[in-house]
């Protein structure tokens, strides 16, 4: 099992990372670490690719699964093995894990700089451009700064998009057109960062230290999974939780 683990100025006591495709038995089309409940995988397959995933991380509660359908509410994750229908969850319980999964969507992840809350939201165009980010920023305690890590996500030199994409964003903040240049191969088409369109949005939400963004889900098939790439594909998980004091 490989995992990409954050690199930013977060207390010792929180643990940030996202998988990739490497370990786990699923066959395929969902080769490796498949978390994803819901693409067609063998269900057994993703039972034991999650038990793996929680044993190697030393989760002793059973983390917060979600139902993702691209929309902005934030909810508090509960240690009670529910899955909930939601975007991005927060906690401030120590050993309780958020999740989100992603094949190439954008995970951000979040941290107080004290360490006593987290919080990770899945981005994919359309919760960016409502406000996802925006929505789990706020639920933070606002008396000190928060940081942001970016999981690995479509590249932008991959993700072409449509003008209402353009559109989604250029209509509500002005300076998001420096995110997308016009696509070499469709004229009418554009090329859409969506690492710097999450900056943008961050900055706005007062989020001003935020680092990852190296990666391209699309283009590093041996690492990753991606939708846009091979369509009937797995999920990567990205995973982020307080340290409790026992551990």
């Amino acid at each position: 099992m490989k995992l990409i683990r954050a690199e930013w100025d977060a207390p010792s006591r929180i643990h940030a990372l996202t998988t990739t495709r490497l370990g786990g038995v699923s066959e395929a089309p969902f080769e490796g670490l498949n978390l994803g409940d819901h693409v067609g995988d063998l269900e057994s397959s993703v039972e034991t690719n999650r038990r793996q995933l929680i044993s190697a991380l030393g989760l002793k509660k059973a983390p917060q699964w979600l139902t993702q359908v691209h929309g902005v509410n934030v909810v508090e994750a509960q240690d009670d093995a529910c899955v909930r229908e939601a975007d991005a969850c927060y906690t401030s319980e120590a050993g309780l894990a958020c999740i989100v999964m992603t094949a190439d969507c954008l995970p951000v992840l979040f941290t107080n700089l004290s360490g006593t809350q987290v919080a990770v939201a899945h981005a994919g165009w359309r919760g960016l451009a409502a406000g996802v980010l925006e929505a789990t920023v706020a639920k933070f305690d606002q008396s000190e700064p928060v940081i942001a890590w970016m999981g690995p996500a479509i590249g932008p030199l991959a993700f072409e998009v449509g003008e209402e994409v353009y559109q989604a964003f250029v209509s509500e903040q002005l300076n998001a057109d420096q995110a997308f240049r016009k696509s070499p191969i469709h004229p009418d088409r554009f090329l859409a960062d969506l690492y710097q369109l999450a900056r943008l949005r961050l900055h706005r939400a007062g989020v001003t230290q935020i680092t990852g963004g190296e990666h391209c889900t699309f283009s590093e098939p041996e690492l990753f999974y991606s939708y846009r790439r091979d369509q009937q594909t797995g999920r990567m998980a990205s995973v982020i939780w307080i340290e409790s004091p026992a551990d």
